[in-house]
């Protein structure tokens, strides 16, 4: 299982979020869009066009999740699901 949020550096939603799952213990990469271009790509893919942030991918056995600004409660239910 992969958990992937593509952030950028002054977000600060993107900041909370990825204080709060990593003070669940849940481990995560990370993905500057302003530093990956094909990231922004992606993020732009997913949200009609923006580039909203975070927008999370989770990669299960079961499926794909893309979720855009979840809270970490949603993220950890997710992951538990998977």
């Amino acid at each position: 299982m992969a958990l992937t949020v593509y952030s950028t550096t002054w977000c600060g939603p993107c900041k909370r979020l990825k204080a709060q799952l990593a003070r669940e213990g849940i481990v995560f990469d990370e993905v500057d869009i302003e530093r990956d271009s094909s990231a922004a790509e992606f993020v732009m893919s997913v949200n009609g066009g923006n580039q909203v942030v975070p927008t999370v991918v989770i990669e299960t056995p079961a499926g794909r999740y893309v979720r855009t600004n979840p809270s970490a409660l949603e993220v950890k239910r997710l992951l538990e699901a998977a």
